[in-house]
């Protein structure tokens, strides 16, 4: 799913079916609800979700709390700003 796609559905009142719970956390998020989409994360042990996770706490404010999930998820997600980042998570995501 492309991130101008999943964009569209920020129209709803409730994320559309199908998504996985890193995507629904990034719909939250989208939405306004950072305790909602963090919600979905928090406790959720694979790559996608702390990828996510980290994106949140870097949103946050707390970078050294992304640093760490980002360091959980085996991979540097981190792009410029967190619009970037944000972005391609969406699209990333989308595809599996």
């Amino acid at each position: 799913m492309k991130a101008e796609e999943f964009r569209g559905t920020l129209t709803g009142s409730e994320p559309p079916t199908g998504l996985s719970e890193p995507l629904k956390a990034l719909w939250w998020d989208a939405k306004g609800d950072w305790a909602r989409a963090h919600g979905l994360v928090d406790e959720l042990e694979t790559a996608e979700g702390m990828a996510v996770h980290a994106y949140l706490h870097r949103k946050e404010g707390e970078a050294w709390n992304a640093d760490y999930w980002n360091a959980r998820a085996g991979k540097r997600f981190r792009r410029e700003t967190p619009d970037a980042e944000w972005e391609a998570l969406v699209e990333g995501l989308g595809r599996g």
